[in-house]
């Protein structure tokens, strides 16, 4: 029986980052299936505006904001309209454990989404993961408990959901390398020599994929691709040296399993995330619906090529901090925040993101692997720290 579907109710949702990308494509999603789909719990960290109007379209039971700053402005603005209000790191927690929400679509970005999908966790939801950096950060951690206490992981990016589909009645034993396909981002293309001379605007710009700006910039580095090769590990439960990176400019081949005995499976689509958002809302069911689909008859070729790691160091930084286990890939994942924030506020170039990353791996030695969320939230605000301060020293 499908998730949606069982005792014959409608599937509840908790969508954690509504007002992002991934967050407004699901209730485009959700919106394809009223009557399937009900979404009784909305939260955003501070864009208030958009929150309510999501609330008011999709009247959920609840709603909460991350910015404590925020909730009075946004009770006043729900005022009479039935629908709870909650605040800070408690209310999305509480959001997300609530006994009407069966899945919860853990979209919030970065580090600040690891708590709220904990609680979902330990609540045994069915976990629609768009947030790699919870596993990326806490991928013991988070596997352990989900076992512990029944909660479903299922991916939502485009990669690890091909992934997934290409595993399905696959033992596990039988796979040799897990492949994640790479756009390349803009600057496939463009000599490394120019990188000190790359816009926040033209890294924004990506070729195939409309995203956030965090995970846009993440992309041009292919530090995107660095932290889903960690998130592998941890949904696919293999090391990292049978997981392997190939570009593929056209975004058509969305990931690829290679088997033991040299076949392969590989998932193609069109660059558009709500196919599988979908997939994880409604597996193991495939709902009819108009989502783009490939044009096979004009498609007319499919290219593959080796990272180039000189000119994207990122992707070789996410596999040493995977090999080097423990808070290094917290360390990874928050320096790297750290980093992409300062580039977008332009207070630093394109290529001191690396820069940056790689200093403060090296300054922070990764701590054991038997990890709880305090230590992780301190290596976290470590190495945030240690980013910050080695842009002051070099602005001073």
């Amino acid at each position: 029986m499908s998730f949606s579907d069982r005792n014959g109710k409608a599937q509840g949702l908790c969508l954690l980052g509504s007002t992002g990308s991934i967050g407004t494509q699901a209730l485009a999603v959700a919106a394809l299936f009223p009557d399937r789909l009900r979404v009784r719990a909305l939260t955003a960290y501070a864009n208030v505006e958009r929150l309510v109007q999501q609330a008011r379209r999709f009247r959920p039971a609840c709603v909460a904001i991350g910015d404590v700053e925020k909730y009075a402005t946004l009770r006043e603005a729900l005022a009479g309209t039935g629908i709870a209000v909650l605040a800070g790191a408690e209310g999305l927690c509480e959001a997300a454990t609530r006994s009407d929400v069966d899945t919860v679509l853990a979209a919030v970005v970065g580090f600040a989404g690891l708590a709220p999908t904990l609680a979902a966790v330990r609540a045994g939801k069915k976990i629609a993961l768009a947030n790699k950096e919870t596993l990326v950060v806490a991928g013991a951690l988070v596997t352990e408990l989900a076992e512990r206490h029944g909660a479903v992981l299922l991916p939502v990016d485009s990669e690890h959901s091909a992934i997934f589909q290409c595993l399905l009645g696959e033992p596990k034993e039988a796979v040799e390398t897990l492949v994640l396909t790479a756009s390349g981002g803009p600057f496939r293309t463009r000599p490394k020599e120019t990188f000190d001379a790359i816009t926040r605007a033209e890294a924004l710009c990506h070729p195939n994929w409309s995203m956030g700006h965090k995970i846009t910039i993440d992309s041009a580095t292919m530090m995107n691709k660095g932290l889903e090769v960690i998130e592998a590990r941890w949904i696919f439960g293999l090391d990292g040296a049978r997981i392997r990176v190939l570009v593929h400019p056209q975004s058509i081949v969305h990931s690829i399993v290679v088997f033991r005995d040299g076949s392969a499976k590989a998932q193609l689509g069109v660059p558009d995330m709500k196919v599988p958002i979908q997939y994880a809302l409604t597996y193991p069911d495939r709902w009819p619906a108009p989502h783009p689909r490939v044009d096979w008859a004009t498609l007319g070729r499919l290219d593959f090529e080796e990272p180039d790691l000189d000119k994207f160091p990122c992707l070789r930084l996410a596999f040493e901090a995977l090999e080097h286990g423990g808070t290094a890939p917290a360390v990874l994942n928050a320096a790297n925040e750290q980093a992409v924030a300062l580039f977008l506020e332009e207070r630093i170039r394109f290529t001191d993101i690396p820069r940056l990353i790689e200093r403060a791996l090296e300054a922070l030695a990764a701590r054991p692997d038997r990890l709880s969320f305090e230590l992780l939230a301190d290596a976290d605000a470590r190495a945030r720290r240690r980013v910050q301060e080695l842009h002051r020293l070099a602005v001073h």
